[in-house]
């Protein structure tokens, strides 16, 4: 059997798949997401999700679906084996204990309202693609059949079988490792275990959870998981405990449990022809502070509406070569930094003196600010996103390809917000001189742009700005005259839908 449809095929229902179909289903793009898991379990290995992704979940009304009991902010977050003091910080910096199973389910129920299919035992086992799109193999539980797409989104974790097939190479660096993490019951004299160390062999930690359940997680260096081994025992998980720790721990149930490791990875490049990858596919990070997880939903922000202009025909030639433009130098600069956290955690005695003097440096509330603004790596350089050939003189607003805050607006339609105007997943242009602006803006892009007059909102810093769907800033002007204003709507919402005029 054979489906065909002009949609997006996305292999992997993880937060990545997940957040991308909704983004498409919101610009009115079909999208199946084909998932081999038959179920979300109450069990995942990420628990941290960074408050600049909870701002693109509040961008689209789903940070207000979270319970206040479900999510918490942490006072620390670890950078390697360094403790980054987040009192000490931007609070747009912080990192909240959130599950990622519970990020899971707040997206499928998201998506499941959007209409979007989600097939679960359903694994992508090949494909092949042309010109005209992408023909994918699937593997369900009534045998094998095949589906089609115009493009096809390899969004399947760090053994992408669709970055596999499509032969991008995923090259490693920094420091091996191999670690087990599972959610366990205690018991005997370990019950109430908590325990965090760096030992000769490794790194052993035992995090209580809640009553009477603790998490366990080993890191060994200058090793590897066995590609091969099947699912992890309790043997092996006491057995990596006892290497590292010296001694074992008394389990009495293992309700969870995850085999991680190998190198940090990054593919050489974003997209083939009609596939790309996202999230884990496309980089491979340490697990501290599940990077891999909020590194995946800014993924997914960037390229759904540029996916969903293309198949709603408005999209400029280039818009798609600008997601690997943009989002490959996030994953090298938060490869780099996670490497850095796996070289401070490894036990060689060489580097405790630069542990120590890194400590000393955490103290300083500047230092954690960069390292938590490095490791998350969010917002573009503006060299990257001012249009090409942009007639505006000088240097670019240093707004532009930064995150919009969404702060409170006053608008003629009465108070709004940045992110409530962003809910619909359309740009957004936003006049913050409440009308006096001088001239008229361009007209044209009305279908695919929103333009909204709200009084001065210091916050935001600009006297108005063009914002893209995905929240980062495309445009911005200092004054109010809208120079470079067209060409900018030309180079990322493409030709006007009829003759534009206004300001160019």
């Amino acid at each position: 059997m054979t489906e065909t449809s002009e949609r997006v095929v996305i292999a992997g229902g993880g937060p990545t798949g997940l957040l991308l179909a909704g983004e498409l289903a919101l610009a009115g793009v079909q999208a199946v997401v084909l998932d081999k898991r038959e179920g979300i379990e109450e069990f995942s290995a990420g628990m941290a999700i960074h408050s600049r992704s909870l701002d693109l979940l509040r961008l689209r009304g789903l940070a207000d679906r979270i319970a206040p009991e479900e999510i918490f902010a942490w006072p620390r977050t670890p950078f390697g084996f360094l403790w980054l003091d987040l009192t000490e910080v931007d609070e747009r910096e912080y990192t909240h204990a959130y599950p990622q199973w519970r990020a899971e389910r707040l997206l499928e129920q998201w998506v499941t309202e959007l209409g979007v299919e989600v097939r679960r035992g359903s694994e992508v086992t090949g494909f092949t693609q042309d010109a005209s799109g992408v023909s994918v193999e699937v593997l369900g539980a009534d045998g094998t059949y095949r589906i089609e797409g115009r493009y096809l989104v390899g969004c399947d974790g760090p053994d992408s079988t669709v970055r596999r097939i499509a032969g991008i190479p995923f090259p490693g660096g920094g420091k091996s490792y191999y670690g087990v993490l599972a959610d366990v019951e205690l018991t005997g004299g370990d019950h109430d275990l908590f325990e965090s160390g760096l030992h000769e062999t490794g790194v052993f930690g035992a995090l209580p959870l809640r009553p009477g359940m603790t998490r366990l997680m080993t890191i060994e260096f200058d090793t590897e998981p066995d590609p091969d081994a099947g699912a992890v025992t309790t043997e092996e998980l006491l057995a990596s405990v006892r290497r590292v720790r010296g001694r074992e721990v008394e389990i009495a149930t293992t309700h969870f449990s995850y085999r991680y490791g190998g190198r940090t990875r990054l593919a050489e490049r974003y997209r083939d022809g009609n596939v790309f990858l996202a999230g884990e596919a496309a980089h491979q990070l340490f697990i501290s502070g599940t990077q891999g997880l909020n590194t995946g939903l800014h993924d997914a922000f960037n390229l759904g509406w540029k996916l969903a202009a293309t198949l709603r025909g408005w999209a400029p030639p280039a818009l798609l070569d600008t997601y690997e433009a943009e989002r490959r130098p996030v994953g090298e600069r938060v490869a780099r930094h996670s490497r850095a956290q796996m070289s401070l955690m490894h036990p060689l005695a060489e580097m405790t003196p630069l542990r120590d003097m890194l400590t000393e440096l955490t103290r300083h509330g500047s230092v954690n600010q960069h390292l938590m603004e490095a490791t998350a790596a969010f917002g573009y350089p503006p060299e990257g996103t001012v249009p090409a050939g942009d007639p505006v003189e000088g240097e670019p607003h240093p707004l532009t390809g930064q995150p919009v805050r969404d702060v409170a607006l006053s608008t003629a339609a009465g108070d709004s917000s940045v992110g409530a105007l962003l809910r619909g997943g359309r740009g957004v242009l936003v006049d913050l001189t409440d009308g006096a602006a001088t001239g008229a803006w361009p007209e044209g892009w009305a279908d695919r742009v929103d333009t909204v007059t709200a009084r001065p909102a210091p916050e935001i810093g600009a006297a108005a700005v063009l914002i893209r769907p995905d929240g980062h800033i495309a445009w911005a002007d200092g004054g109010s005259d809208g120079k470079g204003l067209e060409h900018a709507l030309r180079t990322w919402f493409g030709e006007p839908a009829a003759p534009a005029t206004g300001k160019e």
